[in-house]
């Protein structure tokens, strides 16, 4: 089932013509200026990823998470130098600029996928955190030589399909992991505010873009991964 969904998603993508970046995509909603710093909304929304990022940190260094500690602390580096990666990103939204921001989301994402695979599957897949986190990082770099986003996303896409279908066949190692659940809802969220930024600007009377609101949902996923690491116990087998 696994090969299948990864063979079907890579059949899939990859059956299209390449993908250029869009470069509306850069032509975010709320572009206010505030205490000199231009995209104020969208700069400073990415806090709540330090926050997370270095709670996470902390639990990962301080809490006995057994061997799979090196796929949760590649997760949480991740969202902690997203927070930074984004804010660069938002202050000069570009191509160039956003390399940083897919760069650091997508380390973060597969220490995630790693994570999950070798906490519900196999111990084993912790010797997959290095080839997948080049994987991805070289996803990036492949649509900035080539302008083609199609492996990026098959990278994020993948772990997407298969984290979900994984939690359902495989039966949970540790208590709490319905708050994975829950950050999914808010990455969908996100994801949704993302998509609808100009709308939510409007409809909200300029008082926050969609783009801001996804900062803020997608640091809202990040605790509550984070919640899930700090709250779990072991479950009898």
């Amino acid at each position: 089932m696994i090969f299948l969904v990864v063979a079907g998603t890579l059949a899939a993508v990859f059956s299209r013509a390449p993908l250029g970046q869009d470069q509306n995509y850069h032509e975010l909603a709320d572009r206010r200026s505030f205490l000199g710093i231009p995209n104020f909304a969208d700069v400073a929304s990415n806090l709540g990823f330090l926050i997370a990022g270095l709670a996470g940190l902390t639990i990962c260094l301080t809490r006995p998470l057994g061997r799979l500690r090196a796929a949760w602390i590649v997760t949480f580096t991740g969202i902690t130098l997203l927070a930074a990666a984004s804010a660069y990103y938002h202050l000069d939204p570009n191509d160039q600029t956003l390399v940083w921001d897919r760069m650091t989301l997508t380390i973060g994402f597969m220490g995630l996928f790693i994570g999950i695979l070798g906490e519900y599957i196999s111990e084993r897949f912790r010797s997959m955190l290095v080839p997948a986190v080049v994987i991805g990082a070289y996803s990036v770099l492949h649509w900035r030589w080539f302008d083609d986003l199609r492996l990026y996303y098959c990278v994020q896409l993948i772990p997407l399909l298969m984290i979900p279908l994984v939690m359902a066949l495989f039966r949970p190692r540790y208590t709490h992991q319905w708050l994975l659940l829950v950050g999914a809802g808010w990455y969908a969220l996100a994801k949704l505010a993302e998509l609808w930024d100009k709308f939510v600007f409007a409809a909200t009377g300029e008082l926050v873009s969609g783009h801001t609101l996804k900062h803020i949902f997608a640091a809202a996923g990040c605790l509550s991964i984070l919640l899930t690491l700090y709250k779990r116990k072991p479950v009898d087998l």
